[in-house]
């Protein structure tokens, strides 16, 4: 990003941001708002939502396109498409820039980094109903500011990630806001859905190793996991009921992939 990026009338960044969404009506408006001030362009994605993600998008400036849901990787190679700027920020429809975030790409705007064609975020965790991260949080780090020319999404359906064909990647300090869940409820329709496509993935893939074994330890290895190593023991109840639910996460593609491959 060089300073050639400020314009001088709009003082925005020409950064274009998409988002893929489906019915995301209750959580786009936030994600779009934290952007809409700064950077030069904003699409939808939508695949064909039923509630009104599309019209509150476009009520909050976002340009909408639609594509039929191809899969993760796929659905973010589109997007990439249709965006008009090589510098490209994506974010997903449950989350948000958090000021500190926007501050600190405006601020990296002003410098010469032609040679830097891609920055690491931390992407956070943040529990329903809660305002901001619990302590030691759950975090996925991947790139998310990126110039097109180095560097595009993989064509996964199942795995969303940016595949540098050259240069350096850096880190930025501050973070994206992740609410990816409603509550319980939608987490496990999520689960349901994306547990098929996870199944279908490893069939087409490589398999698994051992999978009676797996299926066994899958569910108590992946609570510890979630409940010690990310951290949701300072959580409390709802700590623990999304480390359960986490577990079950896991679980239910070992089971999934048995079924769809006749192992019994």
């Amino acid at each position: 990003m060089c300073r050639e990026w400020l314009k001088s009338m709009t003082n925005k960044i020409p950064i274009s941001v998409f988002v893929i969404a489906f019915n995301e009506a209750d959580r786009i408006v936030d994600t779009i708002a934290s952007v809409r001030d700064w950077v030069d362009e904003i699409i939808v994605i939508d695949s064909g939502s039923s509630d009104a993600t599309v019209k509150v998008s476009e009520e909050n400036g976002a340009r909408i396109m639609y594509n039929q849901w191809p899969g993760y990787g796929l659905q973010k190679r589109f997007g990439e498409d249709q965006c008009r700027n090589d510098w490209i920020l994506n974010l997903d429809a449950d989350e948000v820039v958090s000021p500190a975030l926007k501050a600190e790409i405006q601020a990296i705007s002003n410098t010469n980094n032609d040679l830097i064609p891609a920055w690491k975020i931390r992407i956070v965790e943040i529990l329903p109903g809660r305002a901001k991260p619990v302590l030691f949080a759950h975090q996925v780090n991947a790139i998310r500011l990126y110039n097109r020319k180095f560097g595009r999404y993989s064509d996964s359906t199942v795995h969303d990630t940016v595949r540098m064909n050259s240069g350096e990647v850096r880190q930025m300090l501050s973070i994206i806001e992740h609410r990816s869940s409603r509550g319980i409820a939608h987490t496990l329709d999520k689960i349901n859905r994306y547990s098929t496509m996870q199944a279908e993935n490893l069939i087409n893939g490589k398999g698994i190793s051992f999978p009676i074994l797996r299926l066994v330890t899958e569910f108590p290895l992946s609570f510890l996991k979630a409940y010690f190593l990310r951290c949701y023991f300072v959580a409390g109840l709802q700590g623990f009921s999304s480390a359960m639910v986490y577990a079950f996460s896991r679980f239910v593609r070992i089971a999934k992939y048995l079924e769809l491959t006749g192992k019994k």
